[in-house]
């Protein structure tokens, strides 16, 4: 099946994110383009060393610069800017691939609270890429409306045997009344804020789920975690550096 990309966000959209914290989007992406990228990552779990399951391939484009070519779409940008402004800044990316019968549950949490003091402000922006088709039935993502409003949420550790993630929002600070699905067709999209919280189910059905999560933040977020965390490099995509120099970026590989 073919498709019409779609890069139109209407103020609409952007209010609608702004006060819910997520955007369910359509296809940004050719259908030639999504399945090359499909190709691409089922050759990189294929070749994945004994014991890494697939929901654990963070930051793959720092090994695998093809990534680039999506990561740096002119047709993704021009949807980023909608939400964060001109000055795009590549903060991260990763693929959480739920295997049939035995995909991972991801905790209900928030980016921000892993990433910590790595950005200041904590203000990044989620492209959640459906490589594969994801439903309820085999571990779709779920957000709390309204959630990113609230910052300061208590966790507690869970069993790393069976999450991805070893911590979850405790029982009393989630409103699941407010919980929405948010499922895909293959080649959609949806979008979240850092603080908003979210969750999947373990996929136990027998259809693989593979998302593609494509992270930016505007260019005046200041990155002081790269004093510690020298190898995680952030790349200005477009526009101009906000932060008066403190940040450094890394060039973008060629593809």
């Amino acid at each position: 099946m073919n498709w019409r990309p779609q890069t139109t966000v209407s103020d609409e959209q952007v209010k609608f994110y702004k006060e819910n914290g997520y955007l369910t989007y359509g296809r940004i992406f050719t259908t030639p383009e999504l399945d090359e990228l499909r190709d691409y990552v089922d050759e990189m779990i294929a070749n994945l060393p004994a014991g890494k399951r697939p929901e654990q391939m963070d930051v793959p484009h720092f090994e695998h610069p093809f990534l680039f070519k999506y990561l740096t779409h002119p047709r993704v940008l021009k949807v980023i800017e909608r939400f964060i402004g001109p000055d795009i800044v590549l903060w991260s990316s990763h693929f959480i691939s739920k295997r049939e019968n035995d995909g991972m549950e991801v905790p209900w949490h928030q980016d921000g609270v892993y990433w910590g003091k790595m950005l200041e402000p904590m203000h990044v922006i989620t492209m959640w890429l459906a490589v594969d088709e994801s439903k309820v039935e085999n571990g779709c993502m779920r957000v709390i409306t309204g959630s990113h409003t609230l910052r300061d949420r208590r966790y507690e550790a869970v069993d790393r045997k069976n999450h991805l993630f070893g911590s979850e929002v405790v029982d009393a600070d989630l409103d699941t009344s407010k919980a929405v699905a948010l499922e895909l067709e293959v080649g959609e999209c949806h979008f979240h804020d850092a603080w908003t919280i979210h969750n999947s189910s373990p996929n136990v059905s027998q259809k693989r789920r593979c998302g593609y999560t494509m992270r930016y933040m505007p260019a005046n977020v200041r990155y002081p975690g790269a004093a510690w965390r020298p190898t995680h490099h952030i790349y200005l995509l477009q526009g101009e550096d906000r932060t008066g120099g403190f940040n450094t970026y890394a060039p973008v590989p060629a593809f």
